[in-house]
């Protein structure tokens, strides 16, 4: 990693240049930090696989399987808010301060109604994601009757109308999720970490994607394959995967900020 920083406007940190491989340093970093606190960061990792499994049984309690696949594919665009507790997990790793599972669970973030905000602007994100995948399940497969649980990955694979949604719905949720990733790969941990202002964090993480779009594109990919990995074992990989990304992703922010 060349160690010259990208020059600031006035207000904003500074942003490194990153080589391409650096991605792959801040995964092995936040496996480091993952077995130095494996009580912590498994137990977070449980517990959030224990919620997507209310989740899931809710949605399908309440006859609404079709929004599962949506409602999977959403947990991409909130998960950097809710791996908080395992960037602070991370920071106190880094500086030797005290670490707890409470901790984790309940951070003091240097700036709370900031990152809150960013959290509801994620959150709204989400929203318009799952009414526009339920708008392309009408448009594609019809109104009339939504098909039971077993023939949904059938339909979508095996018909053309299935497939025409697969391939739009796809296309769609990747630019959202692009966006999503833009705003915030660094922008969550600054605000944790900073008393900053929202539109500086947005900015600063959007700028670091725009100076370094090779490292950051790899980044993107390694997260979408953990994280998958994760919830096609039927959320058990979740355990490990999601505290792996959150403490990684707390490496990445601090690789591509100055301080």
């Amino acid at each position: 990693m060349t160690v010259t920083h990208s020059p600031p406007a006035s207000g904003f940190p500074p942003i490194r240049r990153l080589e391409l491989e650096r991605p792959w340093s801040w995964l092995s970093a936040g496996w480091q930090d993952m077995w130095q606190a494996p009580g912590v960061s498994l137990a977070y990792g449980a517990i959030f696989t224990l919620v997507s499994f209310a989740i899931t049984a809710g949605v399908l309690l309440a006859d609404l399987a079709y929004l599962l696949f949506p409602l999977v594919a959403g947990f991409m665009l909130v998960g950097p808010m809710l791996a908080v507790g395992l960037y602070e997990t991370s920071r106190r790793l880094e500086t030797g301060a005290p670490i707890s599972l409470g901790a984790a669970l309940f951070v003091a973030t240097r700036s709370p109604m900031r990152l809150a905000f960013l959290g509801v602007t994620l959150m709204i994100v989400l929203l318009v994601w799952i009414r526009l995948a339920t708008l392309l399940f009408a448009l594609f497969l019809g109104t009339t009757e939504v098909p039971p649980m077993a023939e949904i990955v059938p339909t979508l694979l095996f018909t053309p109308n299935g497939l025409s949604l697969l391939i739009v719905g796809s296309a769609a949720g990747a630019l959202l999720a692009t966006l999503v990733f833009a705003i915030s790969v660094v922008s969550v941990p600054l605000l944790m970490e900073r008393d900053i202002d929202f539109m500086t964090a947005v900015i600063t993480s959007i700028q670091s994607v725009l100076r370094n779009p090779k490292p950051m594109l790899l980044w993107a990919w390694l997260v979408a394959l953990l994280t998958a990995g994760g919830l096609v074992t039927l959320y058990l990989g979740l355990i490990i995967t999601f505290p792996l990304v959150g403490h990684a992703t707390w490496h990445a922010y601090r690789d591509t900020i100055g301080r």
